[in-house]
């Protein structure tokens, strides 16, 4: 499991803000996102890079950027402010172009998380998802993604969230990352929606304000009676001495739920410990998942 695969909460700050991107490092989230695109005023763009640059310098496996879009003023500005720093990735806004992804990623050096955000880049979500080893994700950016599609309610973007879980999978990258939850007083809307999200194939959430951290935390987070069900269907393989068996609570068990066992588990115990994505920078082969 990669370091992307581990994080439950990645936390919006805007980059020109410095004084906020130092509270989001101090607090609980597991990954820190400064936003130098949609949350930075045009004046406020050479601040922002700037605050991006010295933040990853000093904590460069816990901080992403979201750079400006491909075809921006700002989006070259960037790509060479952030060319070979320690970062541990960038998020790239309205991907649609493969060629584009592979040169930016060739440029930067960086693990780049990609967000569809059109029906363009949803049509080439496979492609995107197999353009370049660093590619380390995708997920969708559903405010844009519903306005372009015309979907006025996003619950009837079921089967655009299916297609990039699919297309993740497919590429052996880890699940998608559920787009923001806008609505920043309906918390328990936050957690009944991120569970269902979850149950659809998607971990961890992007968020907004420090106030989401926590419902999220626990949506993506095993519960106590999941882990111990998970562990204990892992010490009955080694007795079970067959490919698949009906376990001793009547439950059919065979490799696909012994590998679901096994995510939760590894899951609950990297949670458990020190995330290891706060130490380490991704590197080219972090997006790539086995099961």
């Amino acid at each position: 499991m990669t370091a992307v695969g581990r994080v439950r909460s990645w936390l919006y700050v805007p980059g020109h803000r410095a004084d906020l991107v130092g509270k989001a490092l101090a607090g609980p989230a597991d990954a820190v996102v400064v936003d130098l695109e949609d949350a930075v005023p045009p004046a406020h763009k050479d601040e922002a890079r700037a605050t991006a640059v010295t933040t990853c310098a000093g904590r460069p496996g816990r901080v992403w950027v979201r750079v400006n879009g491909a075809g921006t003023p700002w989006a070259d500005a960037d790509a060479a402010a952030l060319a070979g720093r320690t970062v541990a990735g960038l998020r790239v806004p309205k991907a649609e172009d493969p060629a584009a992804v592979a040169a930016l990623a060739e440029r930067t050096g960086a693990p780049l998380h990609l967000l569809i955000e059109s029906a363009r880049g949803l049509r080439r979500v496979f492609a995107l998802a197999e353009c370049h080893p660093l590619v380390a994700g995708i997920s969708p950016g559903e405010t844009d993604l519903a306005a372009d599609l015309r979907i006025r309610d996003r619950r009837e973007l079921g089967w655009a969230r299916s297609r990039i879980v699919t297309a993740n999978r497919a590429a052996g990258l880890p699940s998608p990352v559920a787009s923001v939850w806008t609505d920043l007083a309906d918390r328990a809307g936050l957690t009944a929606d991120s569970a269902a999200l979850r149950d659809a194939g998607f971990f961890g959430r992007s968020v907004i304000h420090p106030g989401q951290i926590e419902p999220v935390h626990r949506a993506f987070t095993p519960d106590d009676a999941e882990v111990a069900q998970a562990r204990a269907l892992l010490d009955s393989v080694g007795t079970a001495g067959s490919a698949a068996w009906v376990d001793d609570r009547g439950r059919f068990v065979d490799p696909a739920v012994v590998a679901g066992a096994r995510w939760v588990v590894d899951l609950a115990d990297s949670l458990h410990g020190t995330p290891p994505d706060h130490h380490e920078p991704a590197r080219a082969t972090a997006g790539k998942e086995t099961s």
